[in-house]
């Protein structure tokens, strides 16, 4: 496929994004005097404003390729899981795969900014396992969902809704139909992604998941140690972004390191969430590692550009494709 032929196919894919949903909060405002009750400034809110956290900056990255997204998650029954919903339904996105748990509150991120400057972050969170049950109603949900897509997203915040059962019942399940599975992983369930297709840690947690380190300038180090992971996992293929380092591809008995490209870096926020999102959707059409590797560094890239956490702008990420 050229380039536009796999922009193109992006738009008939559907991808099932399973992990952690949150709700980014923000609330602006500025500061006239100091609080008579402690020394901190008092922040009058002039306007608040929600966005989608978590797994749900991904959601808007798939969404942003042409894809369809699938979130497959548990939240709450409190306010705040409304407005999650809320900002899911708005967008014209699917909420049938999020369960809501009257046992469980929803991850909630609160900026307090002031002015251009952030006073404070309020996280109300749980980052306590989904019971047995909740486990078992999500797996029968992923299982109801997953036909209907062409590759699955494991998006993990260490925060719970992803367990060693959860991620075993549902790798297995898409094994079974040959339907990909793609990881972005957290320290807690490192190694229980057993059997996925493609495992995308980034330096940090590759060097604290195996408890490992090795100099990432020694090209030959950082093969010794991709092959170790692929190896713990039992992977079909593992790709690590290395930041400014660009990334580094061991699939399908290819490897690939791929630098980064040169950009006036604004804010690398949410940029794995994009990285993942892009590959996800390369594997669903079943790309070569090299093409899955450069497309998915191009558009971590070119996020960063950006202040705060934007998902990829489809169009330039394909003009810059062809550039390359």
């Amino acid at each position: 496929m050229n380039i536009d032929e796999i922009f193109d196919s992006f738009n008939s894919l559907r991808v099932l994004i399973v992990g952690d949903v949150m709700l980014d909060a923000y609330v602006w405002g500025k500061v006239e005097r100091i609080s008579p009750e402690a020394p901190v400034p008092v922040v009058v809110a002039h306007r608040r404003e929600y966005r989608l956290g978590g797994a749900g900056n991904v959601i808007l990255n798939v969404h942003a390729l042409g894809a369809e997204p699938i979130i497959c998650s548990v939240i709450g029954q409190d306010t705040e899981a409304l407005n999650l919903l809320g900002e899911l339904e708005k967008r014209g996105l699917r909420t049938d795969g999020i369960l809501q748990s009257p046992d469980r509150i929803t991850t909630v991120k609160e900026r307090i900014i002031a002015g251009s400057q952030q006073v404070v972050r309020v996280d109300t969170e749980t980052d306590k396992v989904i019971t047995t049950d909740e486990q078992n109603q999500l797996i029968e949900k992923a299982k109801e969902l997953i036909p209907q897509c062409q590759v699955v997203l494991f998006q993990d915040y260490d925060k719970g809704v992803l367990c060693p059962n959860v991620i075993k019942e549902i790798t297995d399940f898409a094994n079974s139909l040959r339907i990909p599975t793609v990881v972005d992983p957290k320290k807690r369930n490192f190694l229980a992604y057993q059997n996925v297709t493609l495992f995308k840690p980034n330096l940090k947690e590759l060097k604290e998941g195996l408890k490992v380190d090795f100099d990432v300038r020694k090209e030959d180090e950082l093969k010794a140690v991709v092959k170790q992971l692929r190896k713990a996992l039992n992977a079909k293929g593992a790709f690590v972004t290395l930041s400014e380092r660009g990334v580094y591809i061991d699939f399908l008995d290819q490897q690939h390191s791929i630098a980064a490209h040169k950009r006036e870096i604004a804010d690398v926020s949410g940029a794995g969430d994009t990285v993942i999102s892009i590959a996800a959707c390369a594997i669903a059409l079943g790309l070569a590692p090299d093409i899955v590797a450069e497309l998915s560094n191009l558009g971590g890239g070119l996020v960063c550009e950006h202040v705060g956490v934007v998902p990829i702008d489809k169009e330039l990420l394909k003009a810059e494709a062809k550039k390359g």
